[in-house]
């Protein structure tokens, strides 16, 4: 029987090396990449049980510590469970780093990543599909919006100031997206108003991007990772459904 194998590989960047969780297929078949991008919590257990899912749903899955300038996963230890009492001491630790990361420190390290994955034998050739959470949606939007070429889905999940008034706004990369997007928003997430999916989806559709957008009922921000206090198991699911159906129709025509 195929099983899914995980293990830790190292991808060289401009800037060093980020250490990263690899999940695919213990066989010698190439399969679609996908990119998976961290939330704030970084690489933890919980994302390498997400990615090791996408293995088994016929995916090679990489999980990048898009943190690695800070240090090797983990940069800051989380419980495993994170609740409420533990944000305010985590985010202050977490949120200066996030902030280190700017747009273009993290679209030079995406050419890394997908690079590595151009050049991984457990992957085929072509575009790759690109999953977010969390800080990583905007991640995922950036990258599909500066790499067109290279990415043929992108989705985001609870994302976070994904359309601001900055000049640097994630969204603002609409005009360059060649991917279908697809976003699964919480409609209980202050780091997303409404105003806000309303200018995420004006933005794109002036552009002629494929897209679809849901607003998960009853989901918190967070709400698709197993190891937090605001998870939802049925919008976790449902978000599961949407990303499986967006990877199998735009990654179809390059799987082996």
């Amino acid at each position: 029987m195929t099983t899914v194998r995980g293990t830790t590989v190292d991808i060289p960047t401009r800037d060093g090396t980020a250490d990263a969780y690899l999940a695919h297929f213990d066989d010698n078949a190439a399969r679609p990449a996908v990119l998976l991008y961290m939330d704030l919590f970084g690489l933890r257990p919980q994302l390498k049980r997400m990615a090791d899912r996408l293995a088994a749903a016929g995916y090679t899955a990489l999980v990048p510590n898009v943190f690695y300038r800070r240090g090797r996963a983990p940069v800051v230890e989380v419980p495993d469970l994170i609740q409420a009492a533990h944000r305010p001491a985590l985010n202050e630790q977490l949120f200066p780093i996030m902030r280190e990361l700017t747009p273009q420190l993290a679209m030079r390290d995406a050419d890394s990543y997908l690079s590595w994955l151009a050049a991984c034998p457990h992957a085929t050739d072509g575009p790759v599909g690109i999953t977010g959470y969390c800080m990583g949606a905007a991640l995922a939007l950036r990258t599909a919006g500066t790499y067109p070429g290279r990415v043929a889905a992108a989705a985001g999940f609870h994302g976070a100031n994904l359309a601001t008034d900055g000049p640097d706004s994630p969204h603002l990369v609409a005009d360059h997206v060649a991917a279908e997007l697809y976003f699964g928003h919480a409609d209980e997430d202050p780091l997303l108003p409404p105003e806000q999916i309303e200018s995420l989806d004006k933005a794109l559709a002036a552009a002629g991007v494929r897209f679809r957008t849901e607003v998960y009922t009853g989901a918190r921000h967070g709400y698709t990772q197993a190891d937090t206090e605001v998870h939802n198991p049925e919008a976790s699911e449902r978000h599961w459904a949407a990303l499986l159906d967006l990877l199998s129709r735009t990654l179809a025509n390059t799987q082996s």
